[in-house]
């Protein structure tokens, strides 16, 4: 995956900037993206793919543009113009056994507080509501949490 900045407007002490992006398979296969990151959350603006994609398709490459652009923000200069010191769009969070039992720790203590887990495993992580809901399921699979309720 190809990304480049496209452009950036500042504004008071925040910025928004738009990414371009451009996936190419071997076997002709073409996406092209637009995103913008804003206000702490990254859109996706415009994509146009050859032959078009599914909405199955669609939703993995919003994770992929999501992490991507965090990465990009990442390593890009901060606010200031330092180099390599940029900020992360959301918090780092271990990956593997270690990661699954942090989100299960925090689902737990949110219901204990009838709080929304899924608010509080999204907050915790800095990850969407889809992202956070796959890494809860990890964490079922895994016997970190009970089964879901099955629904009526």
């Amino acid at each position: 995956m190809a990304v480049r900045p496209a452009w950036e407007v500042r504004e008071n002490e925040g910025a928004t900037r738009w990414f371009e992006f451009r996936l190419a398979f071997a076997d002709g296969a073409r996406v092209d993206a637009l995103a913008v990151v804003g206000g702490g959350c990254v859109c996706v603006e415009e994509v146009r793919a050859q032959p078009a994609l599914s909405l199955a398709d669609l939703a993995v490459l919003a994770d992929w543009i999501e992490e991507s652009v965090s990465e990009a923000c990442g390593a890009g200069p901060g606010p200031e113009g330092g180099g390599s010191e940029g900020r992360r769009a959301r918090p780092a969070w271990p990956r593997g056994a270690e990661g699954r039992l942090l989100v299960a720790r925090e689902y737990r203590a949110a219901q204990q507080d009838g709080a929304d887990p899924v608010l509080a495993v999204m907050g915790a992580t800095g990850h969407s509501r889809r992202t956070s809901l796959r890494l809860i399921g990890q964490a079922r699979d895994a016997g970190l949490l009970s089964p879901r309720r099955a629904r009526r």
